[in-house]
């Protein structure tokens, strides 16, 4: 065992910011409907406060403390519990569903998203599965198949739901995790086109899937329809300007652009804040990225550091695809954007994941 030193007060201090950064951004996203739902302005930020907010805190609080490597004996548990949670979503009473996606679970007085802490357990039990298979990574039989294989199963429980979004960030994770575990550069490019051919399926099987691409090439196609959300958030980025209309003072989120605290919520933010608070926000990602790489590379075992590249990829890659769709750069996923949209089970699992990536850095 390495000797530890104190937490990388840099990766902490940009996650405190984040998540900072994403409760003030709520509370003016969040305005009309909070207003409208509890009766004050700050309601919905107040809730992800004392809900996710609370929960991840001291999640966090706690993974950092909680050596890295016990992760590795709770990965095949945390991943089963995942599935389990996942199947649970498809028991009537249990499952909630909306906007035509079944994604969150109800027990009791608790509600949840299960492929949240998919993202994390999948993480986790890949990085231990690469470190235990370090010399068959590269082979198909041992190595590449039996990656696809887990692919598969979880691709299922997502598709299922369904979840495309969190699907793309999970591939897009794990594909880049299997080169770094050993994976042939061969290989990976066979699992690129792999994934483009799915999607390719997945695209054709759902008309609204498909009207999303459409969308992407054709921003004027059905504007009042498929095209209505990246429209009007093309709207909200290009009225912010470089300067922005002021916190608080934007017009979008009053019943125009939908999602205003979830997937929409960078739009929101570019418009109050413009381009000057949207390169802000997207630096304070940027530097997250930088100071995992850095905890990854350092890391004292090929565990951790494929556990802090897949926490720190992932992050950046749902970011990533958040910022970009609803900047018309990618079709539209509907994925919410790490420590900022309103989401307590996405909050509480990114705040647990950084706690993990703190004390891999205790070990650097």
């Amino acid at each position: 065992m390495t000797a530890t030193h104190p937490i990388d007060r840099s990766l902490l201090y940009i996650v405190l910011g984040l998540f900072v950064a994403g409760l003030l951004i709520l509370t003016s996203a969040s305005l009309t409907l909070s207003y409208k739902n509890f009766g004050s302005i700050g309601g919905y930020a107040l809730r992800q406060l004392l809900s996710g907010g609370a929960l991840g805190l001291v999640a966090m609080a706690v993974t950092s403390r909680v050596p890295y490597r016990v992760w590795r004996k709770w990965a095949l548990p945390l991943l089963l519990c995942s599935f389990v949670l996942l199947a649970l979503l498809f028991v009537p009473q249990l499952g909630f569903s909306s906007g035509g996606a079944t994604r969150w679970l109800h027990l009791g007085p608790i509600s949840f998203q299960p492929s949240e802490l998919l993202k994390l357990a999948f993480i986790i039990y890949l990085a231990s599965w690469l470190d235990a298979r370090r010399r068959e990574a590269a082979s198909v039989s041992y190595g590449m198949i039996p990656f696809i294989i887990m692919l598969s199963v979880v691709g299922v429980f997502l598709i299922m739901q369904p979840d495309m979004g969190t699907l793309v960030v999970i591939v897009a994770t794990a594909v880049l995790l299997y080169f770094l575990g050993g994976g042939k550069k061969s290989q990976v490019v066979t699992l690129v086109f792999l994934g483009i051919a799915m999607f390719y399926l997945l695209i054709q099987v759902a008309p609204y899937r498909f009207d999303r691409v459409r969308v992407f090439f054709n921003p004027d196609f059905d504007p009042q329809g498929a095209g209505y959300q990246i429209t009007q958030a093309g709207i909200a980025i290009g009225s912010g300007g470089f300067f922005g209309l002021g916190f608080g003072k934007g017009l979008q989120k009053y019943q125009y652009l939908p999602e205003p605290m979830g997937d929409s919520i960078f739009a929101i933010f570019a418009e109050e804040t413009g381009f000057l608070g949207a390169a802000a926000l997207v630096g304070l990602f940027f530097f997250l990225f930088a100071r995992g790489l850095v905890v990854a590379r350092n890391a004292p075992d090929v565990f951790g550091k494929l556990l802090a590249a897949g926490i720190t990829v992932g992050i950046m890659t749902q970011a990533f695809v958040n910022m970009a769709a609803i900047s018309g750069l990618l079709p539209l996923t509907g994925i919410p954007l790490p420590f900022v949209s309103y989401g307590s089970s996405s909050l509480a699992v990114m705040l647990a994941s950084a706690g993990i990536l703190m004390n891999i850095s205790r070990h650097t």
